[in-house]
């Protein structure tokens, strides 16, 4: 275990017994993260500058039932993400669209999650093996397209030169890949986040 896992169990162990300079470190590290998540669905940095406080609030209510220290970040992204949705759904309530509106706007939650993640940088584990396992089962262009975009790094253009396709069938199969891999590693969404701001 290096220093900083060490340090950051015993603040963890610390936060658990009612540590305010504990509970503060860990207000420092991620409440710019859960604000900038927040903001870009309810579009209001003054409204996810509040949201983040009251997870943060809700944090330290509950600090008994976190059970590691990742759970922290994970408490905090679940958080937010009901909150958004409520705001959207508040804020849509009088529209007859407001069930397309917030289906659409969870997806995007998740999507953007996914789209985030940079595969080859994950670390050997159980997951890692799930997610090249997901990728090696996708259909053999779908798996092309999204291996030339994720881990070679290449523009659509590029990509649909390449194999001598449009630029709509690569976009097509990218979202149809993000599609099959959101469902199948629905169970592991906020676990995959979490890495990505641990890195």
């Amino acid at each position: 275990m290096n220093n900083n896992n060490s340090f950051e169990l015993n603040l963890f162990e610390s936060f658990k017994e009612g540590d305010e300079t504990a509970f503060t470190y860990f207000y420092d590290k991620y409440f710019r993260r859960i604000t900038a998540f927040s903001v870009q669905f309810i579009y209001d940095q003054e409204e996810a500058e509040n949201l983040a406080q009251e997870a943060f609030l809700h944090l330290w209510q509950s600090r008994e039932n976190v059970g590691s220290v990742n759970g922290i970040p994970s408490f905090l992204y679940t958080y937010a993400k009901s909150k958004c949705l409520n705001m959207i759904r508040h804020n849509k309530v009088k529209d007859k669209f407001k069930s397309d509106i917030l289906n659409q706007k969870e997806r995007e939650l998740d999507i953007e999650i996914l789209n985030s993640v940079q595969f080859d940088t994950l670390e050997l584990t159980e997951l890692e093996r799930l997610i090249h396992e997901y990728i090696n089962d996708l259909p053999p262009k779908t798996r092309e397209v999204f291996i030339k975009k994720r881990f070679e790094d290449k523009k659509n253009a590029e990509i649909a030169e390449e194999m001598q396709v449009t630029l709509k069938a690569v976009e097509a199969h990218m979202t149809k890949a993000l599609k099959i891999l959101k469902t199948k590693l629905s169970d592991y969404l906020f676990f995959i986040f979490i890495l990505i701001c641990n890195n």
